[in-house]
């Protein structure tokens, strides 16, 4: 079976994300993660009622209450919430030592155990995102020193936060920032971070205000259009690139060359490349004053 290759060209489109926030505890973690796009939040926790807009919840007493969710059960909503990321953790390992014999020894999990958690973790993500939905993976922050810094990280058991790291294609820490309610996506030295759509820090709106009522839905949205963006862009790119090099070996003289520099330009530097290799086929160079490819003898003069 031959390899199924998406070549530069072939957009990318981006339907659904999986998106992390964390912070500390009483910033309104939960009131925010019901500002997405038709939420349905999974709480293990059990504290979406002091969310102070509380939409549709499930409240999870075991892993038993989502375990075997279906796509009819979630087709009137569009993000899923669970929260917390590092609670749904935990229910699974109850779950595993309920009915995993080696799976955990004295009531604490085994190696195996562990390597079961992780699978069942991705593999409940991966069956949400079957379904078509963005994912918002609330969590609680840990502080660690480090010398005199503070590091910030999700405060997750042990080496499952690496799993929620790997699952996250955009993460975001929510903070106070003299006064404000920020979110941050970049990763910095003292924290987190996963922010492929370049947002710029976000100061949350007061929850009173109007446009707080949609506000994760939007910062969803927009890294969602800033990555198919991209991915238009790289197709246009490869596509110009594809066009000068099936054009170049038909060009023979400076003033053909020349009269394609303004589209070289336009096209980046693939394309810059790709005319100045012509032109030493040809025996040209470029004439920095005169801003155009001249016979290489008479530059040199």
């Amino acid at each position: 079976m031959s390899l199924k290759i998406t070549r530069a060209s072939d957009p990318i489109a981006v339907e659904r994300l999986n998106m992390v926030i964390y912070g500390p505890p009483g910033l309104g973690k939960t009131s925010l993660a019901f500002t997405a796009e038709a939420p349905l939040l999974l709480d293990f926790d059990n504290g979406s009622h002091r969310a102070i807009n509380r939409k549709d919840v499930v409240i999870v007493s075991s892993w038993l209450d989502v375990a075997n969710i279906t796509a009819e059960d979630l087709a009137p909503f569009k993000t899923v919430v669970m929260d917390t990321a590092g609670r749904a953790l935990d229910s699974i390992t109850a779950d595993i030592i309920r009915t995993d014999p080696k799976g955990h020894k004295n009531g604490a999990l085994t190696l195996p155990g562990y390597g079961v958690l992780k699978t069942r973790f991705t593999t409940f993500l991966k069956l949400l995102n079957s379904f078509g939905k963005d994912v918002v993976l609330i969590a609680h922050m840990d502080e660690q020193r480090s010398g005199d810094d503070i590091i910030e990280r999700l405060d997750v058991q042990g080496g499952s936060k690496g799993e929620i790291y790997k699952a996250a294609d955009a993460m975001g820490r929510l903070s106070m920032v003299n006064g404000k309610m920020m979110l941050r996506f970049s990763p910095s030295d003292a924290a987190f971070g996963k922010n492929p759509g370049q947002l710029e820090p976000l100061t949350v709106p007061h929850f009173e205000a109007p446009e707080y009522a949609d506000f994760l839905g939007r910062v969803i949205q927009n890294t969602k259009e800033k990555l198919n963006a991209q991915t238009e862009i790289q197709k246009e790119a490869a596509a110009e690139q594809e066009w000068f090099r099936a054009t170049l070996p038909k060009i023979d003289t400076a003033d053909e060359l020349n009269q394609l520099i303004d589209r070289a330009n336009d096209g980046g530097q693939a394309c810059r490349v790709l005319m100045r290799k012509r032109a030493e086929t040809l025996g040209l160079a470029f004439d920095s004053r005169a801003r155009a490819f001249v016979d290489a003898h008479q530059e040199a003069a």
